[in-house]
């Protein structure tokens, strides 16, 4: 039966569509493929550095090759067909002033003087070196004797003052625990490596003992600082938030149950920066509207709808401010789905004119850091504004030149539905356009657990929890965390009976009452 002009048309016009249908959804596995063989193989960072990923130099295996002459080049000179490298005179001495020193002469007797000059000598300035020794962990059992004094007449007695240990009847002391805090917090060295070095040590300390030591110590004595530290957080006016998930074997759910640790941050701009993770089983929004009470302020994410949500029952309270380095990452990644055909032409893509104009909009933000909020905020409104109006203009004018399921599709449609946080960073002088403080303060926990792991128990979560924000925040305000958690754990022992708690105020990490050995030395 032959078809009429009318059917051959409404037919073609069918397998037309079906072919379009198809070819998009061979191009959304092809971006799909793209995207994931970046993720595998292609370098992590947004930079486009050779041999630096987020500020560290990659992990080659000739890593000692790559990276030693280049902390010393300052400058280069050339002559005549090449170039070569020249060191900055003083800078080693520079570097190594911070260093106890200790000076050692190395002198010719008198005895051999005179068989070498029998006519006489003078002695000339000294040539003068500089290197640094190592001197390995030192450990000392120490064994505590306590004078007991009886009285004659009555049965009265008086024991010596001693100190007050962490847990009685153990080992552990303040220096021990915070070596094995700082290096499972701050070095990321898990607990079954630490063991096996202190068996190497003839020291016979189990992961177990370690667990047990950080999960009591934690509870008991560093909470305290912790608890001080949240309040101190939630007074500020600007707050980071992120969080990642982790695996806690034992939290009484299925194996491979996602659990999660949150991180809130304060801006980056307070001169008392904090930083405070906090342990939950799940990424809901009960929990930061939980741990948020009494906070108003600009609450600064990335496009987790549960901070939206949270701003929506708070509002007039808080404020969510979104981060454009998210946004700038939609679109990298768009250019990496398109392939080596995408990256070779990124200047001529959609997705590349949107990096190149938010790129703009930062260079311009950054050149304001110097100023005060005020100034800031109507330097902002006069020269930043106009460049974020005409990026979204463009973006809902381009909107329609791609498929909204490609990943440029995607991208645009995550801007526009994003617009109105992304806009909060002009409302404040103080909010900043990124929530990279907050990625850069959850990063040591991302690094820490690809080492081991998982947590345990919701006990030693929590416990991680307290240390990762007394180590991240000692670090934010220019302190040595071994020594910082040395001095917490010797002092907060000696308060347990105070009736009230004002002394924590005396260990805050800004505080003038902190020793001068906890302190980084600044140059």
């Amino acid at each position: 039966m032959r078809m009429s002009r009318e059917e051959l048309v409404s037919a073609y016009l069918e397998s037309l569509e079906e072919s379009q249908r198809q070819q998009e959804q061979i191009d959304r596995l092809t971006e799909d493929f793209n995207q994931m063989k970046a993720m595998l193989f292609s370098s992590k960072s947004e930079k486009k550095k050779a041999d630096e990923v987020d500020g560290q130099i990659s992990m080659e295996f000739n890593e000692a090759e790559a990276a030693a002459p280049k902390d010393e080049v300052e400058e280069q000179i050339t002559i005549k067909e090449h170039t070569r490298s020249v060191k900055k005179a003083g800078k080693k001495e520079a570097d190594l002033s911070k260093l106890p020193r200790e000076v050692v002469t190395h002198s010719i007797p008198e005895e051999k003087l005179k068989e070498i000059f029998p006519n006489g000598w003078k002695q000339l300035p000294d040539e003068i070196y500089t290197n640094v020794e190592y001197i390995p962990a030192k450990f000392i059992a120490k064994e505590h004797h306590i004078e007991v004094y009886c009285s004659k007449n009555d049965d009265r007695i008086v024991r010596a003052d001693h100190p007050k240990e962490l847990l009685d009847g153990s080992i552990v002391t303040p220096s021990l625990l915070a070596g094995i805090m700082n290096n499972k917090y701050v070095n990321a060295l898990p607990l079954y490596r630490m063991e096996q070095e202190f068996e190497r040590n003839d020291i016979p300390i189990t992961r177990q003992n370690m667990a047990g030591w950080i999960i009591k110590c934690t509870e008991r004595y560093l909470s305290l600082l912790y608890d001080r530290m949240k309040v101190e957080l939630l007074g500020h006016s600007v707050v980071h938030a992120d969080e990642t998930p982790l695996l806690v074997s034992k939290d009484g759910r299925s194996a491979g149950s996602k659990s999660y640790m949150w991180v809130y941050r304060s801006n980056v701009l307070d001169d008392r920066p904090i930083v405070v993770y906090e342990y939950q089983k799940t990424r809901k929004t009960d929990h930061p509207k939980e741990f948020l009470k009494g906070f108003e302020g600009f609450l600064v994410t990335d496009g987790y709808e549960v901070y939206h949500k949270l701003a929506r029952e708070r509002s007039g309270e808080i404020k969510v401010a979104g981060c454009w380095v998210h946004l700038k990452r939609k679109y990298t990644d768009a250019i990496k789905a398109m392939g080596k055909a995408g990256s070779d032409t990124v200047a001529g893509t959609l997705s590349g004119q949107a990096i190149e104009k938010i790129q703009k909009i930062f260079h311009k933000d950054n050149e304001l850091n110097i100023l005060d909020s005020e100034s800031r905020l109507k330097r902002r409104k006069e020269e930043i504004k106009p460049l974020v109006d005409a990026f979204f203009k463009w973006v809902k004018e381009h909107r329609g030149d791609v498929t909204r399921k490609s990943a440029c599709g995607r991208a645009f449609t995550y801007t526009v539905e994003q617009e109105h946080y992304l806009r909060a960073f002009l409302e404040d002088g103080d909010v900043p356009m990124d929530n990279n403080a907050a990625e850069r303060a959850i990063r040591p926990f991302c690094i820490g657990k690809k080492n081991w792991v998982m947590s345990d128990t919701v006990h030693g979560a929590e416990s991680s929890a307290v240390v990762y924000s007394i180590t991240e925040t000692a670090k934010a305000n220019d302190l040595k965390p071994l020594e910082y958690l040395n001095h917490l754990l010797s002092e907060i022992p000696k308060h347990m009976d105070d009736t009230d708690s004002s002394f924590i105020g005396d260990l805050l990490p800004w505080s003038d009452k902190i020793p001068e050995e906890c302190r980084k030395l600044k140059t």
